[in-house]
C-alpha cells in the first residue's frame, strides 16, 4: 500500500552543472533561462516522460522510518504517497481530477483551490520550468533571501488561476534549493540537497519538508528515468469505483428535468457578485473589478441589470441607462425566442426534427467519454462522481462538439434529483474561433460551475468560476479570473414585469463555495 504527504520534486530540482557567474539581472525569465541550461538544457529535460524517486522518511516528532513514493508521467499526471504504521496518505492528478487518500483510508475528489493547486504542481513537476510561458504561468523576481544560511535569488510564480508558488535559487550554481507552496493541507516547505546524477541528469536525492509543524527528511533509494509507469497509478483505486448506470438514459433523464425547471426559474430574481482580476505578463493582478448584478430569467437566458460597481451603488443617470440595456436585452430574447418558435412550427409542418443548437447533454454523451465513476457526499448529499475526457472516435462537426472535445474534467451527479450540481473542466489544447484570427481561447483555461437545490422547488446556480487565457485579433492577449456568486433568490413573475427600477442593494452573501 503506498501513501503519501503532498511532496513535490519539479523538474526544477534536476541538477546537471553549475553555472559560471551568479545572475547580476535581478529578472525572473533570465533567471529561469540560466537555471535550465545549468541543469542541462531544455533538450534534455524534454524528454523526460516519466520519473519515479522512492525513499526513506524520518518523521521529526518521534524519530519514526517510513516510505515515500513519487511517480509522474507526462504531460500532468501525479502521484504521491507517504507511509508510516502502515497509515497510508495519497494525493493524486491524472489529468482530469485530483484525489486524495487520508490516513483512515478515506477517499475523497479534491474541489475547487485543493484540485488545482494539485493540477498546477503537477503540470509543474512534469514540465520543470520549460513550459511556464506556453502555459501562461507568470514569474516575477521577489528578491533576495537566506536559506539555511545562505544566499538565495527568489522567484514568484503564478499560475493562470492566481496561485502562486515560491522557488529559491542559489545565485552561484543555480540549483533549487527550496521551494515554498499553499497546497492541499497547508503551506509546505520542501529544500532540496544532496544532487546526484541519473540517466545524464542530476536529480537532488535528500529532501528537507516542514509542514505545518512536522518535519521530514528524505533520503532517495531508487531514481528512475523513462521507466515504464502505467495510466492506473494516477487513477481512483479499482475496489473505491462503481458501475455507471446507463448514461444515456440518464442523460435524457436531467435533460427532461431541466427543461422542466427551467421553467420555474423564471419564478426567481436574485443577486450576481462578480470579482474578476486581471494579471499582467509576471503574474501579478493588475486590475480588480467587483461589480453586483440584479439577475432574472428569460427564455432560458439570464437577464442582468448593473447596480453596483466596487460596493458602490450606480448614481441615478447611469442606473437608468443600465435600465434601459436591459429591456433592450428583454426585447431581443422575446424576439429570437419568437423567431425560434416559427422556425420550429414550420419545420414541425414540414415533418422535420426540431433543431437543437444549444451544447446540451447529448452532445457531451457524444464528444466525452466516462470513466473512474465513484459514489461520494457532496454538501451532505450522496453523488455519483465520474471524470470525462474527449472520446477520441468520434468526429465532431459542429463548433460545439469541437469545443467539448477539447475538454477534460470531473462531474458531481444527484441521480435522485437527476441533476448537476458541480461541474470542473479545463481546456487540453487552444481552442481557435475563426481559425484563430478572432480569438483563441488558450490550453489550461479552465471553469467550475455548481448549483443548488433552494426553496424546495427549484435548482439555480450558486457558484461560477473561470481562469481564462485568451488572445483576441492576434494582437491582445489577456489573463484573467472571474468568481461570481449568486445569492438573495427571491420569487418573482417576469410576466408582472411592467418597468424596471433601481434595484436596492442587498447585503453581501453570507455562504461562499470554494
Amino acid at each position: 500500500m503506498r501513501a503519501s504527504i503532498f511532496i513535490r520534486i519539479p523538474l526544477a530540482a534536476l541538477c546537471f552543472v553549475p553555472c559560471a557567474a551568479p545572475i547580476r539581472a535581478q529578472d525572473a525569465s533570465k533567471l529561469i533561462h540560466q537555471h535550465i541550461a545549468a541543469i542541462g538544457g531544455s533538450k534534455a529535460l524534454s524528454r523526460i516522460e516519466t520519473f519515479v524517486f522512492e525513499g526513506v522518511a524520518i518523521r521529526g516528532s518521534d524519530h519514526k522510518s517510513g516510505t515515500f513514493t513519487i511517480e509522474t508521467k507526462h504531460p500532468n499526471r501525479f502521484y504521491e504517497e507517504f507511509l508510516f504504521d502502515d497509515h497510508p496518505e495519497i494525493l493524486a492528478y491524472n489529468g482530469k481530477s485530483a484525489w486524495r487518500q487520508n490516513s483512515s483510508g478515506e477517499l475523497a475528489t479534491l474541489l475547487g483551490p485543493e484540485a488545482i493547486q494539485l493540477e498546477f504542481a503537477a503540470e509543474l513537476h512534469d514540465g520543470g520550468l520549460l513550459r511556464i510561458k506556453k502555459d501562461k504561468v507568470g514569474a516575477a523576481f521577489a528578491g533576495h533571501a537566506q536559506i539555511r544560511g545562505r544566499d538565495a535569488l527568489q522567484i514568484e510564480l503564478t499560475a493562470p488561476s492566481g496561485l502562486k508558488r515560491e522557488l529559491f535559487f542559489d545565485p552561484g550554481t543555480h540549483f533549487l534549493v527550496r521551494e515554498s507552496a499553499l497546497m492541499p493541507g497547508g503551506i509546505e516547505q520542501i529544500d532540496y540537497a544532496n544532487y546526484l546524477p541519473e540517466a545524464g541528469i542530476n536529480i537532488a536525492r535528500t529532501l528537507i519538508v516542514t509542514r505545518g509543524t512536522e518535519t521530514y527528511e528524505i533520503n532517495a533509494t531508487r531514481v528512475a528515468i523513462n521507466s515504464t509507469v502505467g495510466e492506473r497509478v494516477f487513477d481512483f483505486p479499482v475496489k473505491s469505483q462503481v458501475k455507471l448506470p446507463d448514461l444515456k438514459k440518464l442523460a435524457e433523464q436531467i435533460d427532461a428535468n431541466q427543461k422542466a425547471l427551467d421553467k420555474l426559474k423564471e419564478n426567481y430574481t436574485g443577486t450576481r457578485d462578480e470579482e474578476e482580476t486581471e494579471y499582467d505578463k509576471s503574474g501579478r493582478a493588475s486590475k480588480i473589478e467587483k461589480k453586483r448584478f440584479s439577475f432574472f430569467y428569460l427564455n432560458g437566458e439570464e437577464i442582468s441589470t448593473l447596480v453596483a460597481k466596487d460596493g458602490k451603488a450606480l448614481g441615478d443617470s447611469e442606473q437608468q441607462k443600465e435600465n434601459e440595456g436591459t429591456r433592450k436585452r428583454i426585447e431581443q430574447v422575446q424576439k429570437s425566442q419568437a423567431k425560434k418558435e416559427e422556425k420550429e412550427a414550420k419545420r414541425k409542418e414540414e415533418g422535420k426534427e426540431d433543431e437543437d443548437d444549444d451544447p446540451g447533454i447529448e452532445t457531451f454523451l457524444r464528444a466525452a467519454q466516462f470513466v473512474n465513476p465513484r459514489r461520494e457526499r457532496f454538501r451532505g448529499q450522496d453523488v455519483l462522481v465520474f471524470d470525462f475526457e474527449p472520446n477520441p472516435e468520434y468526429k465532431p462537426r459542429k463548433m460545439e462538439e469541437k469545443l467539448i472535445q477539447k475538454l477534460a474534467g470531473v462531474v458531481w451527479v444527484d441521480e435522485h434529483a437527476l441533476q448537476v450540481v458541480r461541474l470542473e473542466a479545463h481546456f487540453l489544447s487552444d481552442m481557435r474561433f475563426g481559425g484563430g484570427l478572432l480569438a483563441n481561447l488558450q490550453k489550461g483555461s479552465n471553469f467550475v460551475f455548481e448549483q443548488a437545490y433552494l426553496n424546495n422547488e427549484v435548482w439555480l446556480p450558486t457558484y461560477v468560476e473561470a481562469h481564462i487565457g485568451a488572445r483576441f485579433l492576434l494582437v491582445k492577449g489577456i489573463k484573467v479570473n472571474v468568481v461570481t456568486r449568486y445569492s438573495d433568490y427571491r420569487r418573482f413573475n417576469v410576466e408582472t414585469l411592467s418597468t424596471i427600477g433601481k434595484p436596492t442593494l442587498p447585503a453581501e452573501p453570507a455562504h461562499k463555495q470554494p
